[in-house]
């Protein structure tokens, strides 16, 4: 029997990019969106329109924990920082960090993944080209992984597994991945912002346009 695995999924091109990886593996996939209060439900139709292409089954939560204002990428009077992307990359938390975040999300996998008695959870998290963020390290997801291992009925009796296939790559290296998996960029969603177009100024887009220039790929998202 195939493996099953709960993809943690937002749509755009790192979570993407894991769907792809996890079923090329050879997993049989569900995904799991979580909806937390962020300023724009943009990046939930890419999920949608990407799963359903896939034929995957879905799952979406929204969480409604009033705290999370304190991120810029859910309080609407904050403005979404524009940085030079080597700023990005300094190691200081930014304001789009949403507190707790991937702890969060995990723990709701894990309970997905639990009732469903799934064997590994997927998640995109990287620790090169990104903004900062405490829950994107290695350190955060071993522990998180040794924690779900201890405290879910499927991770005692079995043992489960939480992979995080991109944490060590860079962003060129995700879109050369993505390419070779047969990623469809152009229905991949990764800018901060709403609307009809990437906004080009917030952190997640310009370490996409610097992944896809140097990896010499077309980004099909940039009209």
């Amino acid at each position: 029997m195939k493996k099953k695995a709960i993809v943690l999924f937002s749509g755009g091109l790192d979570s993407t990019t894991c769907l792809y990886w996890a079923l090329d593996k050879g997993y049989e996939c569900e995904t799991l969106t979580v909806s937390y209060g962020q300023k724009h439900e943009r990046e939930v139709r890419s999920a949608r329109e990407i799963a359903q292409r896939l034929g995957v089954k879905q799952h979406f939560v929204t969480l409604d924990f009033p705290w999370l204002v304190s991120s810029s990428l859910v309080d609407k009077k904050q403005a979404i920082p524009d940085l030079p992307v080597e700023e990005i990359t300094s190691g200081k938390i930014p304001s789009t960090y949403v507190p707790g975040r991937n702890l969060v999300f995990l723990s709701v996998a894990a309970s997905l993944m639990d009732s469903l008695h799934a064997d590994a959870i997927v998640a995109g998290p990287n620790a090169v080209d990104f903004s900062g963020y405490p829950d994107c390290t290695p350190a955060f997801f071993d522990a998180a992984a040794q924690a779900i291992n201890r405290g879910t009925e499927r991770g005692v009796t079995h043992g489960v597994e939480v992979l995080a296939p991109l944490m060590d790559l860079n962003k060129a290296d995700i879109v050369r991945l993505g390419a070779k998996l047969g990623v469809p960029f152009g229905l991949t969603w990764s800018c901060y912002s709403g609307g009809d177009k990437p906004c080009g100024h917030c952190d997640s887009c310009k370490l996409r346009a610097r992944g896809f220039a140097e990896a010499g790929v077309k980004d099909g998202s940039v009209q």
